[in-house]
């Protein structure tokens, strides 16, 4: 932000009437002071007065903050404050059109979502696995052995969070269908409810199927006779969204890892490393059981900064050495 300075006159009336008529807090003052101070020295380079300044000014200024390196939400909230400043202007009659109005900040590009890497999932998955065989001494084992099997079934078989939590134990005869969810240790799979209702099966591995059934083998020392739920709480109540939460991230901080894990995330490096192995895309929506491929396109994005870091550490013209 640029440093703090005095404006015109008619900027600062108008930062005052932000403050007392429009109760603006007193960072939201100081952004718009930011912004209007931008505005102002813009206004000086070219020579031209703000109330006489035409919109072909404004789309230079714009252009101008965004060849600076001024980040697109940024630059909204600049062109939020130009806005307003010419709104009250016409307001009050000093001028006769707003010369902002059809600008538009460049679009936020959408952040990739964060995934691990091999390595690091691996790393989680056997950290889990190593405290459910032989737990801390401060560790309930029942729960080592829960966490396990859920760490193993978020990155095993890129599942929502509450398609994991709304995993019940698998119904029997009739019933099976109106389940909302169950795995299959017979057969190694996992059958969700998701969004929308939809229902999909998917496959989850021999690991994720042996640390499940090691899960089931304490379940009910925890779990009351009439709770349907896979995973429940120390309490034997369904477990939250919040608990589980909560698990990971401790189980991320003991494994060592630098980044806070959470459930998402491991769906991510799910989609993320069975793409870079396969290459198959609808496979792997229909894994995640999204609606649209368009959704799932954006881990081909992730799948080039991969392929973006092997091509720098491994070719030999892939970095240039100075002379």
């Amino acid at each position: 932000m640029a440093a703090e300075r005095m404006l015109p006159d008619d900027l600062e009336r108008y930062l005052q009437h932000l403050a007392v008529e429009r109760h603006l807090a007193a960072r939201t003052l100081a952004l718009y002071r930011d912004a209007l101070g931008r505005l102002q020295a813009s206004a000086e380079r070219e020579g031209v007065s703000l109330q006489g300044a035409g919109a072909h000014h404004l789309r230079a200024w714009v252009a101008a903050l965004r060849g600076s390196g001024l980040a697109p939400r940024s630059i909204a909230l600049v062109l939020s404050a130009w806005r307003g400043l010419w709104r009250h202007w016409g307001r009050r009659g000093d001028v006769a059109f707003n010369p902002v109005e059809g600008l538009r900040a460049p679009k936020v590009g959408k952040p990739l979502p964060k995934a691990l890497s091999v390595e690091q999932a691996v790393q989680l998955a056997e950290h889990a696995r190593a405290q459910a065989e032989a737990p801390e001494p401060d560790t309930d084992p029942r729960l080592a052995l829960r966490d396990h099997a859920i760490v193993e079934l978020l990155y095993g078989g890129g599942l929502r969070v509450a398609e994991i939590l709304g995993l019940d134990l698998r119904p029997t005869g009739a019933g099976e269908l109106a389940g909302r969810g169950w795995v299959d240790t017979a057969d190694g799979t996992a059958h969700v409810l998701g969004k929308g209702s939809k229902r999909r099966s998917v496959p989850v591995g021999r690991t994720a199927v042996a640390a499940v059934q090691a899960w089931i083998g304490v379940r009910a020392q925890l779990a009351g006779g009439d709770e349907p739920a896979l995973f429940v709480s120390r309490r034997g109540t369904r477990l939250s969204v919040a608990q589980l939460r909560l698990r990971l991230k401790r189980q991320s901080h003991a494994s060592g890892l630098a980044t806070p894990v959470h459930p998402h995330m491991l769906r991510h490096s799910f989609a993320s490393h069975l793409l870079q192995s396969s290459g198959d895309l609808r496979a792997v929506q229909e894994l995640l059981g999204h609606a649209s491929i368009a959704t799932t396109q954006v881990y081909t994005r992730l799948d080039h900064q991969h392929l973006a870091r092997v091509y720098d550490a491994a070719h030999p013209r892939a970095r240039r050495k100075t002379p």
